[in-house]
């Protein structure tokens, strides 16, 4: 029917619908356009992770070792992901592998695409590892890159729930990775402390080269003020292992109700059984019942910072600065971790890799706006951020400042506090 339109129309008529045709045409190439515009800006383009020639003499990289010895500088917070197909032992949850959850879907092809492990032709597993290796030795030499397991949300009895769980990474993977790429990687494990065997789950990580332990307790089912918890703070002391926990809203991941588990407050208890702990994020995000002034609530990061202020947790209470530049973080938040000249010798830097390959998770231009970094930092950030990044995140947390203030370089030097020497 469509070809007979035009034939038994009036010339007015024609070229009516010719202009209507016209326009619909231009305006396909128009969305056409902001398709790409939109993907641009949301796809990691993933180009080599070899600084391009108009890096070479970039202030802001110049700016990112001042005063840094770069075989000090450890990414203490990267995680490993993949989808399984490396026959390792990693596994995807099945909310973020079914095409029927949508959210969730996109999740998953946010993450791979960050790492830029979408290649059809090798396993996503191996291309992630891969991709990690060549942004690590293109950083500097001797920067290394701390690989974080995650073990199974587990029940109350310690039975590992694979239908619960986002994402499981073995120990045994995260080991076997750092020990094929011992000059960029080390490695953290992670037991879940409900386990009947947890104690010894705890020992043969640290006998395998383990320098830490991750916890997110509101995915993984962990109350961290739960007395069965204590036999394990007393291991985590005895082998000084430190234990970096997520504290604050989790959105990363899929939490299933347990968003309480990250009150910083909770924390407490280990504390008072001599763990050192690393409070991820400086829980930047969200918000918690003060248990200290019972039936009401404040933000995570006030909880954090009473922590903090503590005096008798000097020495074994410390936070990363990961993820504290996404956009969904508060300016205040920036503004106190730049300017708590206080604490800065007990903040310490790690990237919460993949996300700063997500590229609409973080925004240069808002940072810029809010007084936070120059603009004139914002275009060779831009550029690093499509090749590299891992030293993206490095390069933009060292280009933060608040009226003059700004992250010393001990906060990135972090390679001491996992090799248990002195962290002063």
């Amino acid at each position: 029917m469509g070809k007979h339109i035009f034939c038994g129309a009036s010339p007015s008529r024609r070229r009516f619908l010719s202009l209507a045709a016209g326009g619909l045409a231009a305006g396909a190439l128009a969305l056409g356009g902001l398709v790409k515009t939109a993907r641009d800006r949301l796809k990691n383009p993933c180009l080599s992770p070899e600084l391009p020639e108009a890096l070479q003499d970039s202030p802001v990289l110049a700016r990112a070792w001042e005063g840094l010895d770069p075989a000090e500088v450890w990414d203490m917070h990267a995680h490993l992901a993949g989808l399984g197909d490396s026959g390792k032992g990693l596994r995807v949850g099945s909310k973020l592998d079914s095409f029927w959850r949508p959210l969730f879907y996109a999740q998953r092809l946010f993450y791979i695409n960050a790492g830029c492990a979408a290649r059809e032709s090798e396993s996503v597993d191996e291309r992630y590892v891969a991709r990690l290796v060549e942004m690590a030795e293109n950083t500097r030499a001797g920067f290394k890159a701390l690989l974080l397991a995650f073990d199974w949300h587990c029940d109350e009895d310690g039975v590992p729930q694979p239908e619960k769980s986002t994402f499981y990474v073995p120990n045994e993977y995260a080991r076997e990775v750092a020990a094929a790429h011992p000059h960029v990687f080390a490695w953290a494990a992670s037991v879940h402390p409900y386990r009947p065997d947890a104690v010894e789950r705890l020992e043969a990580a640290a006998a395998d080269g383990a320098l830490a332990v991750k916890w997110l307790p509101a995915t993984q089912n962990i109350d961290p003020a739960s007395a069965r918890c204590d036999a394990f703070f007393r291991a985590l002391a005895r082998l000084d292992l430190p234990l970096i926990t997520h504290c604050g809203a989790e959105k990363a991941t899929i939490a299933g109700g347990m968003e309480r588990f990250g009150n910083p407050l909770r924390l407490r208890r280990a504390l008072e059984r001599g763990v050192r702990i690393v409070v991820a994020h400086c829980a930047s995000f969200g918000n918690d019942e003060d248990w200290d002034q019972p039936g009401t609530a404040t933000t995570s990061f006030a909880l954090f910072a009473r922590l903090m202020d503590d005096s008798q947790w000097k020495g074994r209470l410390f936070g990363d600065i990961s993820a504290i530049t996404l956009s969904n973080r508060s300016a205040e938040v920036i503004r106190a971790l730049l300017t708590r000249a206080d604490w800065h010798d007990r903040l310490l830097n790690g990237s919460d890799y993949p996300l700063p390959g997500v590229l609409p998770i973080v925004s240069l231009t808002n940072l810029a706006t809010s007084g936070f970094l120059s603009e004139n930092a914002v275009a060779d950030l831009e550029t690093l951020r499509k090749h590299n990044a891992l030293y993206f995140d490095l390069a933009l947390k060292r280009a933060l400042s608040w009226k003059g203030q700004s992250f010393p370089a001990r906060v990135f030097a972090t390679r001491s506090f996992f090799e248990r020497r002195a962290y002063v």
